[in-house]
Order: structure tokens, then sequence, then C-alpha cells
């Protein structure tokens, strides 16, 4: 028997969002059926048919936020590995005072 579960589905959407290949595609059918009135749970019904689009758009985001972080990290570091002239002890703007107090 075939094992389906919701977490096989996110696990199946976040790597397929994770995709560079298929990114954009998951991204603009995820919009599309969060304002289609077509869906699994429809929108005239209340609260109920605004979970489905709620749930999906929270995973979307979280993810895209997430590949955001990551792109945003990997830049970081492709740029420090690019400019050798800053030491490791040495930190940008940052000084070093020993505090003494004074009664």
């Amino acid at each position: 028997m075939n094992n389906f579960s919701l977490q096989s589905i996110y696990n199946w959407y976040r790597n397929t969002l994770r995709n560079p290949k298929y990114r954009w595609w998951i991204i603009l059918g995820t919009l599309v059926y969060v304002f289609s009135p077509i869906d699994i749970s429809p929108d005239f019904f209340p609260i109920v048919g605004q979970i489905d689009d709620v749930l999906l758009l929270t995973v979307l985001v979280s993810e895209v936020s997430q590949l955001v972080i990551d792109a945003a990290k990997t830049r970081k570091e492709q740029k420090v590995a690019a400019n050798p002239s800053n030491s490791s002890n040495e930190s940008d703007g940052t000084v070093d005072v020993d505090a003494v107090s004074v009664n």
C-alpha cells in the first residue's frame, strides 16, 4: 500500500519548490489555487473554506522566505571568501574596550 500522508505532500512540495527548474511553476500554481474559486474546500463556506488557502499560503511564504535567507547567506559567504584582506580575528568596525568600574 502506498504511504500517502500530509507529511509526504509537504516534503514533495518543499523539495519541488527548492528545485530551481520548477520553483516558479510551483509558486504560480500555488497562487492560482489560492485565488481560484475551485479548490478542496470552497471559499463560500465560512472559516472552513479559507483554512486550506491559509495553510498553503503559510507554507509558501515560509519556504520562499527560507530560500531567500539561504541565498543571502550564500551571497555573504561568497563575498567574504572573495575578499581575503580581512583577517579572521578582525571584525568589521568593532572595537574591543576593557571596562573599568568607577566608584
